[in-house]
């Protein structure tokens, strides 16, 4: 015991000595059930819905009733034509659109068979197959109102089998076949990127720090700024190589089809990439210990890159204070214009907003950066 006091005596006083590693061991499980509890959810509910009405009869307006009293869907958009629609659809400010044709409730009172057409996002396969059922339930639901309200002595023959008053024509947009890996792929390029970079330039500045290097850098007349742009470019040479790689095998390995534009793809990945490694340099200066930097490196870049990006669950499928939360982390909005060149062949014209918020955040994580380590210094 003699022997074993003075080493646990020494442990505990440098454990106290790095709060930021005592707090990460012991609130970060909590962190981790906080986040995979909102995060993760299964459920598809108030999934943005545009209706385009050319019949705006009594029917009509009935049977949008259904769609909306379904729960699951939130009627955010009345646009006047199936084109409008469309866009909304492209700029992913509707998940699904319904199209009633004029003539529906004509149709319906001759007894037969209305057809409405529903696009659906297939971006996220596993959605669009929820939406898709929910659309057949409310076909069910509308028929069955409209027999006992209207067509008691119709739509009823041999086996007591119901006729349907609408015929749904499902078009499911941007993956068609709704195979996940067009999805799932796309998505991890933003994550992998978002994972490794940040843990190597998260080490740079540490390391020096427990080498005692680093008291070189601060007795030089070099400027802070010079200093993190001079740890920065290595490194971001580094990453953009690693996406060169994962490109190529989307590409030539899992055959993942791109419909939009690969070199402008390629340039609007670039402040991506050097926001991932600043990350990685401004947890380097606030931090003491490579454990530490890892750790940390890891709760703020891997984590809300896989959770809160859109990777896996469209946003909207999460609490509003979550998708408020979710606009902190520069995944989010990498993975959106990721999905919007791959999946649905769009421009600049529509993921512009995106690429200038990632430009205006990868120069203020560098600025922080610099800042943060000149207060080192001082």
């Amino acid at each position: 015991m003699n022997s074993i006091l003075p080493i646990i005596q020494k442990e505990v006083r440098e454990i106290w000595r790095d709060p930021y590693t005592l707090g990460i061991a012991l609130f970060l499980p909590l962190i981790l059930l906080l986040l995979f509890a909102y995060s993760l959810n299964l459920d598809v509910e108030n999934i943005p819905l545009a209706v385009v009405d050319q019949d705006n009869s009594a029917e009509s307006r009935a049977y949008i009733d259904v769609l909306l009293n379904t729960g699951k869907f939130d009627l955010k958009y009345r646009p006047a034509t199936p084109q409008e629609a469309e866009r909304l659809l492209d700029q992913g400010r509707a998940q699904v659109a319904v199209l009633i044709p004029a003539g529906f409730s004509r149709t319906l009172l001759a007894g037969e068979t209305a057809e409405v057409q529903t696009l659906v996002d297939g971006t996220f396969p596993s959605s669009a197959r929820v939406v898709q059922g929910h659309v057949e339930t409310v076909n069910e639901v509308f028929t069955a109102q409209l027999l006992e309200e209207h067509f008691s002595e119709l739509g009823v023959g041999g086996g007591g089998l119901l006729k349907p008053a609408v015929l749904p024509v499902p078009r499911v947009r941007y993956n068609p076949s709704l195979k996940s890996a067009n999805l799932i792929v796309p998505g991890l390029i933003g994550v992998i990127l978002m994972a490794f970079p940040p843990l190597l330039s998260a080490l740079s500045i540490v390391r020096e720090k427990e080498h005692g290097s680093i008291q070189q850098i601060f007795v030089s007349p070099i400027r802070p700024a010079a200093f993190i742009i001079g740890k920065l470019a290595p490194y971001v040479v580094i990453a953009y190589i690693e996406l060169l790689l994962v490109l190529a095998a989307a590409r030539y390995w899992f055959q993942t089809p791109l419909a939009g534009n690969i070199w402008l793809f390629l340039l609007a990945s670039v402040p991506y990439v050097i926001s991932t490694v600043a990350v990685g340099l401004l947890v380097s200066t606030i931090t003491k210990t490579q454990l530490t930097a890892m750790l940390l490196a890891v709760v703020i870049t891997f984590m809300p890159s896989f959770l809160f990006s859109g990777f896996l669950f469209p946003l909207f499928t999460m609490p509003t204070a979550l998708q408020w939360y979710s606009y902190l982390f520069p995944a989010r909005y990498f993975i959106k214009i990721t999905y919007d060149v791959y999946l649905k062949g769009v421009g600049l014209e529509v993921w512009s907003g995106q690429l200038l918020i990632l430009s205006v955040y990868t120069a203020a994580l560098v600025a922080l950066a610099a800042v943060r380590f000149k207060k080192k210094v001082g």
